[in-house]
This record gives C-alpha cells, structure tokens and sequence, in this order.
C-alpha cells in the first residue's frame, strides 16, 4: 500500500491501517482516498483481494470465547452442592470397601448419590444448552450480503467477504457492512441508532471534513447502522474487529459476567449447610467412638447423620423449578440464556430502559398538524395510512409539499410484515399523514415532477426540491426543515389559501405554536413555497422570500403496553431510570408519555454532565429519590452509571438493543436485549433476550421472577422442614443410649429422592400470588434462609420431628425388649424404623399443603387446585407402601410391613402438623398486618 489512514487523528488503527500511520480518514479529499487506501474507482483485483483477506481475515465479529460442550457439562459439578455430594458419595463408597463382610446397601447408597449429582448436572447442562443454541440463531445484525465494486464490475457478496479497500455501493435501506469512507454521496442520510443511540437519522457527505471524533465525521459510515436515504460509494478502511461496531463488542466482552443474588445466596447456603453436616457427623462419631462402638460402624452412622442434613434432592428440583420458569417465560416471549437468572429480575431494584426501540416503536408519525392559525390533529400510529387528519382542507397543501420534499418511499406489507418506510423515518411520517388527508403522493409527483433538489445538511437544517408545474412553464420550490431555520426565510404566510404578509404578530404566533409543540416532546418540521424562474435556480434564491404553509409535529410513538408495564414496575417497587443517547427534551416527552416521569421537575442528567462528576458525585446524584433521565450518553457512561447503581447495592437490570448498550448489558446484573430488532453484540452480552421487543415482557419477567423465588422457599421450607424429622431422631436416640439409627442413609435418601422432588417441583410450579407486584424487592443482602424462613422450618420441621420421635420410642418401648438386645434384622425394630420413614413421608404430603401459601389459608385457594402436588403426595405414599409391602424392597431398605392403625396414626400426625400450620397463619393475619415480620410474614426477602 501506498499510504493508509487512520480515524479520528489516529486515535485507532483500522484493519487496513496496521502499524501504518496516516492522516486521519475524514479529513482526506474525496479525490485522494482511493490512492490512500491502496484501491481504484473500479475496485480491487481478486489479486488484491486474496492478499487482504489472508492479512485482515474476514469481515465478521470473532464469537465470544464459549466453552466446549464438555466444559459446560463440567462446570454444572462444580457449584458447592454438587461437591459436597460428590464427597458424600466418595465416602460412601469408601466405607463399603472398609467393611467387612461388604454391605451391598452402602454401595447403592453411593451409587445412588451419585446418581444425583449426574441428574443435576444433566439438567442444568442440557437448559443452558438449548438457550444457547436458540440464542446464536437470533444473530441477525450484520447484513448478509452487500453490493461492492471489483475489477469494474458491480457484484453482490457475503458480507463476510469484504476486506479493506473495497469500494461499497450504498442505497437507502442498506445496511452498512463495515466502517467505509464515502467517496461519493447523493442525500445520503445515516441512522447510527445502534452505535451512538441516537435516533434521528443523520445527513452525511463525501467532502473532507475537520478532524475530530471518528463517530462525528458526516464523511464516514459505520458497521451495522443503516443508509436511510439516498445513494453513495464507499471505500473501506475498517472491517471485522477493527470496526467501530467492534470496538464496543471488544468492550463488552472483556466484561466480566456478574453473578445473579440466587447464585450467591445458594452457594451461601450450600456453604453453610455442608458445614453443619459435617460438624454435626464429626461431633457424633466423635462422642460414639469412646464408647466402643466399632469404628466403621461410627463411621457409617455419622455419614448417615450427614446425609439426613444434606438435602440431596435440592440440586435438581431447584433446577428443574428454574427451568419451569424458563418455560413459563419463554411462553412470554422471553428467552433466559442461563437458569439462575431466571429469579434475578425479581430481586431486581432499578431498571436502567433504553429508549428508542424499547420504549418506542422506532416509528416516526405525525400527531399535530398547524395551518391558518389552528392545529388539526392526526390519528394512527406508525406507517400504516391508517387514520385521519381533522378538518384535513385547510392542511392538504401543506401537507402535499411537504411530501414531494421527500425521498422516503412507503413500502406496503409482505409477508409476515408490515408498513414499512424505505428511506428517512421522518420522511416516511409526512407521506403517511399525506395519505391520511386523502393526497395520492404518486399522482401528485406525476403531475409535477422533480426537476432539481438540495438535499437537507446539518448547516443549513433544510431540504429543498423544485417541481415542474402540470402547464410546463412554470416552477415550484418546496422547503422542509427546522422551523426557526424556514422562518428566517420566509416573507409571507398562507393563511387557509390566502397569502399574507408574515407580519411580527403572526411570525410570534407560529414560533409559540412550535415551542407548544415541542413541550409537548413532538419533532417540529416547517414547510413552505415559492416560485422560481426554472430548475436551474440557485439554491441561496430558491431557499429564500418563502410563504410559510404551516408546522407539522410527530413523534417516536411509545409502545402501546410500556405504559402499564411501567406502571407494574412502579407499584414493585422497581426504580426505572431512562438512559439515551437521545436529546433531553425527546427523552423527557417520551418518559412522560410513558408514565417514567411525573414529577414537575425530573433531574436530566447529559452525558458531558456526568464527564464532570466524580463517583461521590454520581453515588450523590443516584441516591436522591427524584425521577432521573440520563441523556446524550455513551456506553462508557452506562457502564458507569451501572457499576455506581451495584456500587449502592442495587440488584440492576439494563435493556438496550443497540451495540452501544452491549457493556452495559454485560455489567448489569442482568442485561435483557431485544430479540428482533436488538443487535448481536447486544443480544451476545444480555442474559436475557425479549423475542417480541416488547418492554411489557420486563415487567412479565419481574412478576415471574419473584414468583420463583417464592416458590424456591416453599420448597426449601418443605425440604428442610422434614429434614430436621430426619436429624432429631438420629439425635435422640444417640442421647437416649439406643445402640442403633431410628432411620437409615438408603431410608433417607429414598426420602430425600423418593418422595421429595416430585412434590417439591409441583411447588416449584405454583402460579404467582396475586399480590407479588404489590410488594417492595428484597434486599441484597437478604439471605436465601431468612428469619422468618428459618422460623418456619423449625415450626413445621419440629412438628414432624416430634411425631416420628413418638411412633419410633413408642413402638420401640411397647415391645418390651430392652434396647441393648435389639439388631438390625429384629422384626420390631425394623417395623419401628418404617413407621419413622412412613411418618416422614405422610407428614410431608401434609406439610406440602401447608407451606403452598405464606398468610392465606391452603382452603381458600382450594386444596385442589394445584392437582400435580396431590399427584406427587399420592406418588410418594405409594412408593412409601412399597417400601413397606414388596419383599424385594424390603430387603433393601430393612423395613416390614405396617398395620392400617399404624397408618391410621400417621395421618393423624400429618393432620395435626397442617392444623398447626393453618392456626399460625390465622394467627399472623390477625396480629401482624401485610409487612410485619413473622414465621411466614414480613418484608420481602423473609416472607
């Protein structure tokens, strides 16, 4: 190469600028940048274009580094549960090899636990798996192919292919391939939305410009945004990586993924209950040994005091109550890219929302019409000519101008899809609302053709066409563009078809209307008219002595369900802070419209605001309670906004769809993307992806959210509740000197993954309570296993402890036999020790029922209205009669048949422990109003 560029002062180096340094890329005549990057007008030769490719590669975003299948799978065996099982059943089986003769009954105790662990880890793999997969299929962002000029031949390639120095042809509705310097541009008009979030589109030129930001220079085009209007050539100077649209990709993804407040509080958790396992075992072997007791035997008995804490079911039903949320929310059109997640929008404090796209439909539509002094309001949204303009006579040649100042064409619905706008989305909205007051835009342009136009620049802030009339002979120029820029032009007024001086009364009038206009967060253009002496008239004379014709206001129409998604999030509690790259004003309009603000006075934050704050600053300004708008910002003020929110202990949710908000999304708590309209890069980063864009799913997400928390303690309560029925007995037959266990490790695992997991994912699978929006989030730093958590596990676990303890001693003494004579093959005691696992298993059924509500009576919302937990009850006692009947099972498990009064008495426990449970509930929506701390009650978090 001859010489190459570098962007923005050589701030960065494109791909095809490596180790090359040169003037900065926009700032190159036109004329010279073909010499400068090495290329022709014609394009390169397959030559050249061999050697580029094996230099820069191929134009396409390096994937994120995803581990192999297999690392997946292993990384499920490495959360602390699945290791504290994991060396559970090492000891297991380290134990059958120590004994003498070996006890085949330990050896499928460990086989068994280890089943376990593989179920879990199964299940676990096999979600985030498939989440995967359906992810990578919604990579959609970067065009497929593109139009390029190679040895003088126009050529249609895979995007992928392009490698600095190919020269692009861009026309409206493209989208750009890569980041390219124009070299030639006709009104060519460039929505960066997805880089900088900003949503109006933006003129763009192939003339040099000064040097500054590579972002800002109108010369250039960047990866992934798209050409809106016009026509234009393009040379490439950047592909793949080195692209702009890279750069935040490369941002994003050296973004460590943050942990969800479920994954702490499980690890937590399982840190602390492996703990106590141990202690406990250790303390037991410990007081046995010096008694005599043979050593394997001790052994064997403090591992079964181990396993009756270990809940060795929890693993997987808390998978599999995650994955029924991931169901329930792919129902809803949200796709959850990692289990644990699922639960991280409930906790969620703050939701930081993008705005164009997420809250808006990204659909500009005329909504006020001002001429002759009134305003004509226009009804319809988006770019379906559905609806009407009021009083439309006294606005059609307003409107009529207007739409032959336009380069945008309406595009009729194909397919699946609908109305769309091939060109400006502003320019589209005039031709809808034309459409609306009954004009025929193509009649129109047929009888007065284009014969001359000066597209709209950002100095000038107009658009000018001229038009032949239907006799031929005379010539008509229509104007567009900002209105203070249209008034300073104009001389005269049409006033309902009368021309008029613009007097000072009347130009005020028209000013006023705009700023009422614009308070109201409409876009305002102007439109007006004169004659000219042919097609040939120069630009300064024909934007000039102009008769106004009138003001037209529209606006980016808000998604019609954000409002009442808004308004969920509000009554949860849930902060919601708009962050844009939009103006202030347009954010504010659309906030209000939405219901994020309603305050008189929300605090507007700009981005070169936040440049001048330190973090005590910013910790300040997001403490304060008022409405907050953060406007104007780039991706490193997101991440920084972000990180200060996490900073204060928020649990953060950051939406976004462009590649701008990628960090961000990776540094939230959870980042949500937008499916279909969202970007790779975003969709990439995000945990989790909205298939129908829609802002409503957030506060779906939210209500489904803390619903599976809730039922994650429901489950925990009922788990660990009969969990302590195992552990007490164990106990007190240790301290009561009776020389064996009232319950077995095969017995308890047969619990804990017989008759545990089917009813604990039918609670897992219960529907949210109808006040869970109603109620603040839970903090942070609130444990998984809170008070009132707790407390109700030692009331419904103690209940079931002391029964068993009942029918265990009272079966034991009845029989008379003195405890020192007792084995393990004798009749009683093996009867005794089947009561005391049939007991477990029957008061579970019961408790399973009480623990289905936090205050509200089980009766009031119907026994029978969860019909899978009844199933999983019967299922259980069932596998328990088995246990107890069927020879085969009995030689496992050690345990005899039981009598109908035996069973008669069970149930009588279980009734009592539901009775018990139904009067503290009554007790406690007595004497503790909703938020009042208690046993079931309390804030959220220890409900």
């Amino acid at each position: 190469m001859t010489q190459l560029l570098t962007p923005g002062g050589g701030s960065r180096k494109p791909a095809a600028a490596a180790g090359v340094v040169g003037p900065p890329v926009q700032a190159v005549p036109p004329g010279d940048v073909f010499a400068a990057l090495d290329t022709s007008p014609r394009g390169l030769t397959a030559a050249d274009v061999v050697a580029r490719r094996a230099r820069y590669g191929l134009n396409e975003l390096p994937r994120a580094g995803r581990r192999g299948w297999w690392r997946q799978l292993a990384a499920q065996f490495t959360d602390l549960f699945a290791i504290v099982l994991l060396v559970a059943s090492a000891i297991t089986f380290l134990v059958h090899d120590l004994q003498q003769p070996r006890d085949p009954g330990t050896f499928r105790l460990a086989v068994a636990i280890l089943a376990v662990v593989v179920l879990n880890a199964a299940i676990g793999f096999a979600q985030e798996y498939s989440a995967e997969r359906t992810a990578q299929s919604l990579q959609a962002m970067v065009p497929h192919t593109c139009r390029v000029l190679r040895d003088g031949e126009r050529r249609e390639l895979p995007v992928r292919e392009l490698v600095p120095g190919d020269v692009v042809v861009l026309a409206a509705g493209d989208a750009v391939p890569a980041d390219c310097r124009l070299v030639e541009a006709h009104d060519v008009s460039v929505n960066n939305a997805a880089l900088t979030g900003e949503s109006d589109a933006i003129g763009s030129t192939a003339d040099a410009v000064a040097t500054g930001p590579l972002l800002e220079a109108r010369n250039c085009v960047f990866m992934g945004t798209d050409a809106v209007a016009g026509a234009g050539k393009a040379v490439v100077f950047a592909t793949g990586a080195a692209t702009e649209f890279g750069r935040i990709f490369r941002l994003a993804a050296a973004a460590p993924r943050q942990k969800t407040p479920l994954q702490r509080q499980v690890a937590s958790m399982a840190r602390r209950v492996a703990g106590v396992a141990l202690a406990i075992g250790a303390a037991l072997f410990a007081v046995r040994v010096p008694t005599g007791q043979p050593f394997v035997e001790t052994f064997v008995f403090a591992l079964g005091v181990m396993v009756a804490l270990v809940p060795e079911g929890l693993p997987a039903t808390l998978s599999v109550s995650l994955a029924i949320g991931v169901r329930r929310m792919a129902r809803r059109h949200a796709l959850v890219k990692q289990l644990l997640a699922v639960e991280a929008l409930g906790s969620t404090t703050v939701v930081c929302t993008d705005k164009t796209g997420t809250l808006t439909q990204a659909e500009m539509t005329v909504a006020q019409v001002w001429a002759g002094g009134a305003l004509h309001p226009v009804s319809g949204v988006g770019y379906a000519p559905v609806g009407e303009v009021v009083d439309p006579a006294p606005v059609r040649e307003l409107l009529r101008a207007a739409a032959l100042c336009c380069n945008a064409r309406l595009v009729p619905p194909s397919g699946r899809g609908g109305w769309r706008v091939l060109g400006d989305t502003t320019e589209g909205a005039l031709l809808v609302a034309a459409a609306k007051a009954g004009i025929d835009v193509a009649a129109e342009e047929a009888r007065a053709p284009r014969v001359a136009e000066y597209p709209f620049d950002s100095i000038r802030k107009l658009m000018s066409t001229v038009h032949r009339a239907a006799d031929g002979d005379t010539h008509r120029a229509y104007v567009k563009g900002a209105p203070q820029e249209i008034l300073a032009r104009c001389t005269d007024i049409d006033w309902n078809g009368e021309r008029r001086p613009l007097t000072d009364e009347l130009r005020a009038e028209a000013i006023a209307t705009n700023d009422q206009l614009a308070s109201q967060g409409l876009r305002v253009l102007a439109a007006a008219w004169r004659p000219v002496t042919g097609p040939r008239t120069a630009q300064d004379e024909t934007e000039s002595g102009l008769t106004l014709l009138g003001l037209v206001g529209m606006l980016d129409p808000p998604r019609p369900e954000v409002s009442d998604a808004v308004d969920a999030c509000r009554h949860a509690g849930v902060r919601i802070v708009m962050v844009t790259g939009d103006h202030p004003l347009t954010a504010e309009a659309v906030a209000r419209r939405v219901g994020i603000v309603r305050q008189t006075a929300p605090t507007v934050v700009t981005g070169a605001r936040l440049d001048t704050m330190d973090d005590e600053a910013l910790d300040g300004l997001l403490a304060k309670p008022s409405e907050l708008l953060l406007c104007r910002v780039s991706p490193e003020h997101k991440m920084r906004v972000v990180t200060a929110l996490r900073r204060r202990g928020e649990v953060v949710a950051v939406t976004g769809d462009g590649a701008n908000d990628a960090p961000a999304l990776k540094h939230a708590d959870i980042g949500v993307a937008m499916g279909a309209s969202g970007t790779d890069v975003a969709r990439e980063a995000a945990t989790m992806v909205l298939l129908d864009d829609s802002f409503a799913s957030i506060a779906t997400a939210v209500r489904l959210g803390r619903s599976v928390y809730q039922n994650i303690r429901k489950f925990l309560v009922y788990l660990f509740s009969h969990n302590i029925a195992e552990l007490v007995p164990i106990l007190a037959a240790t301290f009561a000197g009776f020389p064996l266990v009232p319950i077995t490790a095969v017995q308890i695992l047969a619990i804990d993954l017989g008759s545990d997991v089917l009813p604990a994912l039918a609670l897992g699978a219960e529907p949210p309570e109808p006040d869970v929006m109603d109620r603040p989030p839970r903090s942070r730093r609130q444990p998984l296993f809170s008070a009132g958590v707790m407390g109700r596990v030692l009331f419904l676990g103690g209940i079931q402890a002391l029964g068993v303890c009942v029918v265990f001693f009272w079966h034991i003494h009845a029989s008379g036999i003195p405890y020192s004579h007792f084995t393990e093959d004798d009749t009683v005691y093996r009867e005794a020790i089947t009561m005391v696992q049939a007991g477990i298993v029957v008061s579970q059924f019961f408790n399973a029922l009480a623990v289905r509500t936090d205050r509200q009576s089980v009766f009031r919302i119907g026994l029978l209205s969860n019909p899978w937990l009844l199933a999983a009850g019967c299922f259980g006692i069932g596998l328990m009669a088995a246990i107890s009947y069927l020879p085969a099972l009995q030689a496992v498990f050690h345990t005899a048949p039981l009598a109908a009064s035996d069973w008669a008495v069970l149930a009588a426990f279980g009734v009592l422990l539901l009775a018990a449970e139904e009067t503290r509930k009554w007790w406690v929506r007595r004497h503790r109003p909703v938020g009042g701390k208690g046993l079931g009650g309390g804030r959220e978090g220890e409900r």
